[in-house]
């Protein structure tokens, strides 16, 4: 499998001090940006040398890549500009992420501070994402109603897929307007809320608590869409008529029967998720084709998904619309999600403990997918595959020229 590389315009690992002057002649119109994470307290001062940052122009699309330096801050010398700043680290078996949207630079040094905050990685996890879809060869015109999702037990443990839940956030795609993320007046930080707006429907997994297990390294596939051959009709597609598929299906709220064809002979009744909520008005479920925010979560021990909407407070009307509502659900239930860019322009939906970054997603319609790496190291000493969980989806993913079913 072939996969595709972006090109940087520059990647220099340098001790906390990024120098773009050392090879621009234009080295008088740069200004310096030091950043000054805010570590939480478990973070001993020994541990923030030598964390990675990734800087991103917004505008023009390319980056810069530098570690902190022995106090734990970074310096870059940069061109005016407005750029993205992501930290990463993992310390004591915990990955720490950090994320400054929006940063300006122009015409005077600058110093910015950028919280920082640490999360545990998930049990499962989002493998791949095929959502781009792709073309209807032999006849003309694009195909995008054949979507899925894998997700991987990347514990050591027998996981169970019963009660999990799964969903996309509102806004669909990551370049229109976000209303759900703010702007502090003082630090300009993007400020987000305590919950993930779900959009349109909620959908949930069955079984009464052990009925599908999930083994360490193992897999099992969600279809978003039509649980059918698709290759049948068009080769560049995907047959995901199998047994042991998963399929969001809802005739009474999703009667479009063109995106939601009837599951195939193969599919297993018992493997049908159940829409536990509707809450948008088209008569098709949808999901962006271009740039979704995925998560999949599980409510906590004591309480049900079910109980959850039952409160009308859970359910929350869009900022800007009289007709469109999100499920609010908290960031503290997100088990792992996955934030999809597609543009200059795309804004952050999900938070920075959940997700630090965003997967860059090239053109639609040509077969694309995203794809989690491998953690080789630990593949190799655990005797499964595990997969890269840095809750950061710059680091963890790539676009992938082809998706991986039916390979």
């Amino acid at each position: 499998m072939r996969r595709i590389l972006y090109m940087t315009m520059m990647a220099a690992a340098l001790a906390g001090c990024l120098r773009v002057s050392d090879v621009n002649p234009y080295k008088d119109s740069l200004n310096v940006l030091t950043i000054k994470p805010l570590y939480p307290e478990e973070m001993s001062p020994g541990s923030r040398a030598g964390i990675g940052i990734v800087i991103t122009d917004r505008n023009r699309g390319g980056s810069y890549s530098l570690l902190t330096g022995q106090d734990g801050n970074a310096e870059a010398e940069l061109p005016a500009g407005t750029y993205r700043i992501v930290l990463s680290a993992r310390v004591d078996g915990k990955v720490y992420n950090g994320a400054s949207d929006k940063v300006i630079l122009s015409g005077e040094d600058r110093e910015v501070s950028m919280q920082v905050v640490g999360s545990v990685s998930g049990d499962i996890v989002i493998k791949e994402m095929y959502f781009g879809g792709c073309q209807k060869y032999p006849e003309q015109g694009n195909y995008q109603i054949d979507k899925y999702i894998i997700l991987h037990n990347n514990s050591a443990q027998t996981q169970y897929l019963d009660s999990l839940c799964f969903g996309t956030l509102d806004p669909y795609n990551s370049v229109s307007n976000n209303p759900w993320i703010s702007t502090d007046p003082d630090t300009g930080e993007v400020v987000f809320r305590d919950f993930v707006p779900i959009a349109q429907a909620l959908w949930q997994f069955p079984g009464d608590g052990d009925d599908f297990p999930l083994a360490p390294g193992e897999d099992a596939v969600l279809c978003i869409y039509g649980a059918i051959d698709h290759r049948a009709q068009y080769p560049e597609s995907v047959n995901l008529n199998k047994p042991d598929y998963f399929v969001c299906y809802n005739t009474n709220y999703f009667s479009n029967t063109a995106w939601h064809p009837a599951p195939g002979s193969n599919i297993q009744t018992s493997r049908i998720l159940d829409c536990v909520i509707k809450t948008g008005i088209a008569n098709a479920y949808t999901m962006s084709a271009t740039s979704p925010a995925a998560v999949i979560f599980k409510a906590p021990s004591g309480t049900t998904i079910q109980d959850f909407i039952a409160d009308p407070a859970n359910i929350v009307q869009k900022p800007g619309s009289s007709v469109d509502k999100v499920v609010a659900v908290p960031c503290g239930w997100i088990m792992d999600g996955v934030e999809v860019f597609n543009g200059n322009g795309s804004k952050k939906r999900l938070r920075p403990d959940i997700d630090a970054g965003s997967v860059q997603f090239s053109d639609a319609f040509q077969g694309h997918a995203v794809l989690r790496n491998v953690d080789q190291a630990a593949t190799e000493a655990l005797g499964y595959e595990v997969l890269a969980d840095t809750n950061n989806s710059s680091n963890d993913f790539v676009e992938i020229e082809k998706h991986t079913l039916n390979e």
